[in-house]
């Protein structure tokens, strides 16, 4: 975890490092991040362990609890189904967009994206990579910068929830066909069943993470705060 001191963005590389760790369950939820710990096992000052904190608690990823400091935060089931609720709206809006504003390369990208998933689905591995270049293609082919600003927001949590989801038997096949459905209406430029087809993929996700992180939240405790302890797939 000790970075590199020639970097030009000391900050950007302790960001990184401390997200995935928190992504990768290195550090799980409810875990206190200590600064002097972090101090150390990363080798950078305080100042830099401090801006870095801050920005993955604008993110969502850690926040402060009075009394314990910065600990790795988990997902409650009202936050996780408010973020579904959003994810919803935001990629049926980028469905549509994209079938309106893509151009010829860019529907041959997301084809090719959605042969990187079938392929990850049936090995089992980087199926989070994978989906994580579908929506990269979707969005830039949309065509709207506030709206990709808005989903880059939410990317570590939605990334955390799409690993639960994933998790789950038979789900990965699920999501192969799915995207398949938006991928064809794309091709077919078909707005209204593209938009259709994205929003439904992530009620069917939500639907799945949904149940696991409700589970876990009650195996947690009664104080609204259980952590999803899922450990993610690497």
């Amino acid at each position: 975890m000790r970075i590199k001191r020639q970097a030009p963005l000391v900050r950007t590389q302790v960001s990184e490092i401390l997200r995935q760790s928190i992504l990768g369950m290195r550090f799980k939820p409810g875990e206190r991040l200590v600064e002097r710990e972090l101090v150390e096992l990363i080798g950078v000052s305080r100042t830099s362990i401090r801006e870095a904190l801050r920005e993955l608690a604008s993110e969502g990823l850690v926040r402060s609890i009075p009394n314990r400091g910065m600990v790795v935060a988990g997902l409650t089931s009202k936050e996780a189904a408010e973020l579904y609720e959003l994810r919803s709206s935001l990629e049926g809006l980028a469905g549509r967009l994209f079938v309106k504003r893509a151009s010829v390369a860019q529907v041959t990208a997301i084809r090719r994206a959605f042969e990187r998933i079938r392929r990850a689905a049936k090995t089992g591995q980087q199926l989070l990579e994978a989906k994580d270049q579908f929506y990269d293609v979707l969005f830039k082919g949309a065509g709207n910068e506030e709206l990709r600003s808005i989903v880059a927001s939410l990317h570590a949590r939605v990334r955390v929830l799409r690993s639960i989801s994933l998790s789950e038997a038979g789900r990965p096949a699920e999501t192969v066909a799915e995207i398949l459905a938006i991928v064809e209406a794309i091709e077919r430029r078909d707005a209204a069943a593209a938009s259709k087809a994205c929003s439904r993929h992530v009620e069917r996700a939500g639907q799945t993470a949904l149940r696991r992180v409700a589970s876990e939240e009650r195996v947690g405790g009664a104080d609204g705060q259980g952590p999803v302890t899922s450990r993610l797939p690497g």
